[in-house]
């Protein structure tokens, strides 16, 4: 069995556990309240090839990929800058605090109401709520900077890109993966918010749809479908690339 296998083994025994008991719970409520996994995956199943479901995870997985992307690379600028100059710090930070601490359905409604409803208005309440935890994270990276590791960089003369990738990169990697792995927990959360608010698609418009028709099963259908699609991705992507930077540091 590959090695990769081997790693991922407690982690599919964990998720067949979290499903058994699952199982055994609805087995034993009775209730149409709690749907077993077997039923939420046949829903699953019929929206898929009859209904919205992958049309409306591909449209919400866009905006959550576009949002993060976004996100990431403004708040990597910006904290990278507050981090090395104290100037820009003490006259930004204080705007960062206000954003970092408003309440996301706040920044999501406002947002609607100045910009319309529309996949723009949604894209910055996603970059507003996020961006500031990604200027924290950082930040913090960027004041970890080796002075002698960046002194002996322009020693050797390295020049700015090799200084950059030789030196740079590999203190900031695990504040950045860091900062990657929280922005991905918070940024679906807000897009499926704003979708079920004020767009006409997606998967929070098909959760606010099944909460008004008490579908219960569809509601975890589609919640189920969404959260195994961010699994994968950190399965596929983010664990690798943090096997990736440790590899990288030494």
């Amino acid at each position: 069995m590959p090695s990769s296998a081997l790693r991922q083994g407690p982690t599919f025994l964990s998720v067949a556990c979290l499903l058994v008991l699952w199982q055994i719970a609805a087995a034993f409520g009775h209730s149409a309240l709690l749907p077993g996994p077997i039923d939420v995956a046949r829903t699953i199943g019929v929206e898929a090839l009859h209904g919205p479901l992958l049309g409306d995870l591909a449209i919400t997985m866009a905006r959550v990929v576009l949002g993060f992307a976004i996100s990431m690379a403004i708040g990597t600028v910006l904290g990278i800058v507050l981090g090395r100059f104290p100037l820009a710090d003490r006259l930004a930070y204080p705007w960062v605090l206000i954003l970092l601490n408003a309440p996301a359905l706040v920044v999501i409604v406002l947002c609607y109401l100045w910009l319309g409803l529309t996949e723009a208005a949604l894209l910055v309440a996603v970059a507003l709520s996020k961006v500031p935890a990604v200027v924290v994270s950082l930040r913090e990276g960027a004041r970890q900077f080796d002075a002698d590791l960046t002194e002996m960089a322009r020693s050797f003369r390295f020049g700015p890109w090799r200084t950059l990738r030789h030196v740079l990169m590999p203190q900031l990697a695990p504040y950045c993966l860091a900062a990657a792995r929280n922005g991905l927990a918070l940024i679906w959360k807000i897009v499926l918010v704003a979708e079920l608010i004020g767009r006409p698609d997606g998967i929070g418009f098909e959760l606010q749809t099944s909460f008004q028709l008490f579908d219960i099963e569809r509601v975890l259908a589609y919640a189920t479908a969404f959260v195994g699609c961010l699994l994968l991705i950190e399965m596929l992507a983010l664990a690798p690339a943090d096997r990736h930077i440790l590899r990288w540091r030494r």
